[in-house]
């Protein structure tokens, strides 16, 4: 018996452009940090979150120009309010899984195989039950849950650009986590979206898709990145410093 959300995200203002939003009623393996970023000719949504309830209502008061939904790659937890917008822009090694969604989600516990929750214990998160913890309205069914399939507009590769008018972004493939990872760079400011790449939390590289020598070369790679700040797929966001920090360590344990 689950409770009923007051609301099912939670928002907050980073600055003028970027707002953060979040599923805080999702555990914290599957919640995903969603990142509106204002443009002066179109926004970003990057990363939608489980398609629980909907996005696009939340947020309306910050939807005000056409928006791209952004797939830092095409997990269930990212691309799951994808479907809510018209405009998608996905890596071109996922972009079947956004139309045609290979992964079915689920938000069941006993959906889970003994080996997929030895791993995401072994990864250092806990899982012990569904993985919501409120209902977003009364008769809401867990076994109802599915991803749905998402308009491809745009397919990017390494070094595209995104251009939202006052801002460019350049595309970084970045896999190891999943084939067709992404990342959004602005060099001018030293800004990163860096979805499940990298971010201050326990990383997936042993899931399926996922690839440790490839991700190791995405490690390097990011070490060397002259960020500023980094906001990720998961969990708070973090400067230079700790970038170092993260990808020492990962290159550490995978050597």
């Amino acid at each position: 018996m689950l409770p009923i959300a007051d609301r099912w995200f939670e928002i907050q203002k980073i600055d003028d452009d970027i707002t953060l939003l979040w599923e805080p009623h999702v555990i914290p393996l599957m919640r995903c940090n969603i990142w509106h970023v204002r443009g002066r000719d179109r926004d970003l949504m990057i990363d939608t979150g489980m398609g629980i309830a909907s996005l696009k209502e939340a947020a309306k008061h910050l939807l005000d120009k056409p928006v791209t939904a952004v797939a830092t790659h095409t997990h269930a937890d990212h691309i799951g309010g994808h479907c809510e917008f018209e405009n998608c822009l996905v890596h071109r090694d996922e972009a079947h899984n956004l139309k045609k969604p290979s992964e079915k989600g689920t938000l069941l516990y006993s959906d889970f195989s003994n080996e997929e929750v030895i791993k995401i214990r072994v990864a250092g998160y806990a899982i012990d039950g569904d993985l919501i913890t409120a209902l977003p309205h009364a008769g809401y069914d867990l076994r109802s849950y599915k991803i749905k399939p998402a308009p491809v507009t745009e397919i990017v590769e390494e070094g595209d650009t995104v251009d939202i008018g006052n801002r460019r972004f350049e595309v970084l493939h970045l896999p190891g986590h999943s084939p067709g990872s992404l990342g959004l760079w602005e060099a001018a400011t030293g800004t990163l979206f860096s979805g499940d790449a990298l971010y201050d939390g326990p990383l997936l590289d042993e899931i399926d898709g996922a690839d440790i020598p490839t991700y190791v070369t995405t490690m390097k790679r990011l070490r060397e990145l002259p960020v500023r700040v980094v906001h990720a797929g998961h969990d708070p966001s973090f400067g230079r410093e700790r970038l170092v920090e993260l990808c020492d360590a990962y290159l550490a344990k995978r050597a």
